[in-house]
């Protein structure tokens, strides 16, 4: 089989971008060069991939089915190109980790730092989105690692849980319901819930919390942990926050709790990588060390 990186990139890219022209100007071909390159993947494989969709290009079932592998193969071939140049002494071993949006805030700086002072050689990059990209990002094979919350029901992905992740429903300073022992779930339901981004994690967990308490509330969606907090504040609603991100407001009083009947959802922090291919060691040094006294140590510093 004559499958090529061109023919694979051009169809990972139509897929992704939902257009020829999107994905010519990205990968700065022209429009014919990236037709054809989906093309001869189409007749390598005997099937079609893509197929119009009113002005968009979208995967077949067939498409569907061979873009996971499509990217196994590229992100493989990257990761073996990189381990190949750090064989050679004079090239520095590099660690590309990803993080949800609170980890990366709030957990995964303490770490990094903590692991450089052990593996000083490490070259370490961070980057941070939401759940639902950091986890595309593994299965793409763009991180090596990642941390995160909980680890999506996929033979994929391959993680081990390392250190609580206490959730608390935040509300203004002063609000009466804080000095109460617990509060009575339908009494929230009168208070507007701040939310984040669709993708998030948190916003999932509060999602699935509020509906096995069977209520509704009046929902505001806001972008970041920031945001949330700062609408806290002025009183705009209440959210449900893991207590790493809220930490340092209400220990100088910006912020106070509120404790539902009941009690909150219960979580772990997972360290995650993918489990398709050879492990670096980097990878396991690092989700080895997550784990570790040292770590415990670095979080609670």
């Amino acid at each position: 089989m004559a499958v090529t990186l061109t023919q694979l990139v051009g169809f990972l890219t139509v897929v992704r971008r939902g257009s020829v022209t999107a994905a010519a100007e990205e990968l700065v071909v022209t429009q014919p060069s990236v037709s054809a390159a989906v093309s001869a993947l189409e007749r390598e494989l005997g099937v079609r991939l893509t197929e119009r969709a009113g002005r968009t290009v979208r995967p077949t079932a067939a498409g569907e089915a061979y873009a996971p592998y499509a990217a196994d193969v590229l992100g493989l071939l990257d990761q073996g190109a990189r381990a190949a140049r750090e064989a050679e002494e004079a090239r520095p071993h590099t660690l590309r980790i990803s993080a949800v949006t609170t980890a990366g805030e709030y957990l995964v700086p303490q770490l990094i730092q903590a692991f450089r002072e052990r593996r000083p050689e490490v070259e370490i990059s961070l980057d941070v989105g939401n759940r639902e990209v950091v986890f595309q990002r593994v299965l793409d094979h763009r991180v090596d690692v990642a941390v995160t919350g909980r680890i999506p029901d996929d033979e994929r992905f391959f993680g081990v849980d390392f250190a609580d992740n206490e959730f608390v429903v935040i509300t203004a300073a002063g609000d009466p319901l804080a000095r109460r022992r617990w509060v009575a779930m339908e009494e929230l339901a009168s208070r507007p819930w701040l939310l984040r981004e669709p993708g998030s994690g948190t916003r999932t967990l509060c999602e699935e919390f509020l509906a096995s308490r069977g209520i509704e509330p009046t929902v505001l969606t806001l972008g970041s942990n920031g945001a949330i907090k700062q609408a806290a504040r002025a009183g705009l609603g209440i959210a449900l926050q893991s207590r790493v991100a809220v930490a340092l407001e209400l220990e100088l009083g910006l912020l106070d709790t509120i404790s539902p009947r009941g009690g909150l959802p219960e979580r772990r922090w997972h360290v995650v990588r993918s489990a398709i291919g050879p492990v670096r060691e980097d990878v396991e040094a690092f989700m080895a060390f997550c784990g570790s006294p040292a770590a415990r140590h670095a979080l609670s510093a």
